[in-house]
């Protein structure tokens, strides 16, 4: 069963124009100068980045790629690192090799968590070295991948996409759970079944939300939501089905809930 939840508000003019884009012609407005359009801010109500959490992204060119470089790199306590820029939603071009500070991503992705971490942005700073003064280049910037090593917290490799006020960007955002403790499926003893932790969205970089929450708060026994029911942005694209399952709440079995026999 759907638990169908609608709520009503007014697109920005800048939400307007992307709807109503296709593809090769916001790629092309990605490259040309775009209309006067009203900045898109957070609407009240919906989640935004807390900016205790900002931080600058320190990193340094890296000349050359292949693996035995990426290797003498994280000997020295570097990740080797990209970023790029989005051209047309989804291939990337001028690329920079850059390399970050292992001890500063790994301390980003623990306090975070990693998907929060690939859906928040932050300044990075490329310097001719970390102890020098000059700054090659200071963009914001959009985690995309993280490749971590197994069985442990350390990052092999980090990928950044450059995310400039105009640019559309490709972003699996956190799902937050919230009113299991009303939920009237959970009180009469229910489970949750979690089926997505994230959903992909396409995002103006100014509104990228950290994460979306979930009302569990009118679920009962066998009722689900699913990717349609979520309540964002309206300038927000979901990029996968409305129809896909988000979490359901599950009863018990029926052999689980019967006393058994006695011999």
């Amino acid at each position: 069963m759907y638990l169908h939840r609608h709520v009503l508000t007014k697109p920005s003019s800048s939400f307007l124009l992307h709807r109503h884009l296709s593809n090769s012609a916001a790629a092309v407005l990605h490259h040309h100068e775009l209309p006067e359009l009203q900045p898109l801010t957070y609407l009240p109500g919906f989640p935004r980045p807390n900016p205790k959490h900002d931080e600058t992204i320190l990193a340094i060119p890296r000349a050359i790629s292949g693996k035995n470089i990426s290797e003498k790199e994280r000997k020295v306590g570097r990740v080797p690192s990209i970023v790029f820029e989005q051209e047309d939603g989804q291939h990337g071009g001028n690329k920079r090799l850059i390399s970050v500070r292992t001890n500063q991503i790994k301390k980003l992705v623990n306090h975070l968590g990693q998907s929060f971490f690939l859906s928040r942005l932050f300044e990075l700073e490329v310097r001719s070295d970390f102890e020098s003064e000059e700054v090659v280049e200071k963009v914001r910037v959009l985690p995309r991948k993280l490749h971590i090593k197994a069985s442990t917290d350390i990052p092999l490799n980090v990928t950044f996409i450059r995310a400039p006020s105009n640019a559309l960007l490709k972003v699996d955002v956190p799902l937050v759970f919230i009113g299991e403790d009303v939920s009237p499926g959970l009180k009469k003893g229910a489970s949750l079944n979690t089926i997505k932790r994230t959903v992909k969205y396409l995002c103006p970089a100014d509104i990228i939300p950290p994460y979306i929450e979930v009302d569990l708060s009118e679920l009962d026994v066998g009722q689900k939501l699913v990717m349609g029911d979520l309540i964002v942005h309206p300038a927000l694209k979901l990029i996968q089905s409305r129809d896909e399952a988000v979490c359901k709440i599950m009863g018990q079995r029926v052999s689980e809930t019967q006393p058994k026999k006695s011999k």
